[in-house]
């Protein structure tokens, strides 16, 4: 991943050096278990401890002659141990490491993804208790429909949050799995409790049947969740970036002093924090068909999907703890404009109110398709007139309203505050009692 959108802490768990070490300890664990079940000398594995050290350089040397990383690996370690190194690796086979410390590591960034999704909703429910009255309109198919909240938007992006962190949650218990099974994971050749003493040490769960390599499906999973994690990142960086076109202008991104936004336009403020999210979360996604693909290997092994690994185990992690870190500041910077908001509810002449009308000319007798008629009628005349007249004008002078409804009745349907009496009981179903 490039340094543009990497976080340190992600990144570093995609070293070399992160790696090998991953390595190292697998394969320590595993001779000390050896060591205790009296299959290799107890010296052998103190040795390994003692002296077990390792070179990416000389790996990548190695390596480049034997075209066998894990090979080259284990050759590097034993040139600082010595002879007890003989006894590493008994009865394992590559993927038994591999398969193992990617496990670790998508466990690791796992804890990351889960913190920062964790922050963002905590910035999430901040803001929406913030604006829980804030009125503003809300729109279907991009078009003035009925008056909301800007809290009740940012609780539903809470909501989606929540569940983001739900599945981030499981996806991790289900990507943290050991194999230390040995060639075509029948454990002839090492001793199941190996397994079991490395997945207590390296913080994972035993693979119920590895067949050489871990089944690909619980890493389809693992992908699958975190495309899912991006496409809400992206529909709530969609939203904002929407509220700040110039026609709307309810919310804009925190626009710092120096900050420029166009090297032509110098009135110019862009929306490019949620934008550049938009492009990270296609980024992710595009990890999500080649970890399905994955899941169909040949027989008890193959490789195809370990060069697909290497790619988006670390780019889809870094680039959406990158993105998840950036939308929170987004969110706990973001610029609120009720006033605009409550001027862009007003625009229209009432219209967002039609509706209510329509009920309450029902309630009067008249039938649903006359009073959609009626309501309909005088409110093309407002949209014509691109919100100078007012609906509740036209319906008190329209005399088959009137004989349905007076003044006062009329008046009560445009009411803001109606729209908002379950406020309470949506948030506290969003948030709990608190």
């Amino acid at each position: 991943m490039i340094p543009r959108y990497s976080r340190p802490e992600m990144a570093s768990i995609w070293t070399p050096e992160a790696r090998f070490r991953i390595w190292f300890e697998i394969e320590a664990h595993a001779l000390d278990k050896l060591a205790e079940l009296g299959i290799v000398p107890l010296e052998a594995a103190k040795a390994v401890w003692e002296r077990g050290d390792f070179e990416v350089e000389r790996i990548d040397a190695i390596e480049a002659e034997v075209r066998h990383d894990v090979i080259a690996f284990l050759t590097n370690v034993a040139e600082h141990v010595g002879e007890e190194a003989r006894f590493l690796h008994q009865g394992m086979t590559s993927s038994d490491v591999l398969d193992t410390c990617l496990a670790v590591q998508l466990a690791r960034a796992s804890d990351i993804l889960i913190a920062d999704l964790e922050k963002l909703l905590a910035t999430l429910k901040r803001r929406a208790f913030e604006h829980k009255l804030t009125p503003t309109i809300g729109r279907s198919h991009g078009i003035h429909a009925e008056p909301v909240t800007f809290g009740l938007k940012l609780a539903q992006a809470y909501a989606e949050f929540d569940r983001s962190l739900a599945r981030m949650r499981a996806a991790r218990a289900e990507i943290a799995t050991c194999a230390i099974s040995g060639a075509v994971g029948t454990f002839a050749n090492i001793d199941p409790a190996v397994e079991a003493h490395v997945a207590e040490k390296m913080g994972l769960a035993v693979e119920p049947v590895s067949t050489q390599v871990i089944p690909r499906d619980r890493h389809a999973m693992f992908f699958a969740t975190l495309g899912v994690i991006a496409s809400s990142m992206e529909r709530l960086a969609t939203e904002i970036r929407h509220l700040q076109r110039t026609e709307v202008l309810e919310a804009e991104e925190y626009f710092a002093p120096g900050q420029k936004g166009s090297s032509a336009m110098p009135h110019k403020r862009n929306p490019v924090l949620t934008e550049n999210l938009t492009g990270l979360a296609r980024m992710v996604r595009s990890a999500v068909t080649p970890a399905l693909e994955n899941v169909a290997l040949w027989h008890e092994r193959d490789i195809s999907h370990s060069s697909v690994e290497r790619f988006i185990a670390p780019d889809a992690t870094i680039t959406l703890d990158f993105a998840l870190a950036r939308l929170e500041g987004v969110v706990d910077k973001l610029l609120v404009y009720p006033e605009r908001m409550q001027a862009n509810l007003d625009r229209m002449g009432g219209l967002v109110h039609s509706q209510r009308v329509l009920l309450a000319l029902t309630q009067a007798g008249v039938s649903r398709e006359d009073a959609y008629r009626l309501v309909q009628r005088n409110a093309m005349q407002v949209w014509e007139s691109d919100g100078k007249l007012s609906l509740m004008d036209l319906l008190k002078a329209d005399p088959e309203v009137s004989a349905k409804l007076d003044d006062a009745q009329i008046e009560a349907q445009f009411d803001l505050g109606y729209h908002y009496r379950h406020v309470d009981t949506i948030f506290q179903r969003v948030f709990g009692a608190s």
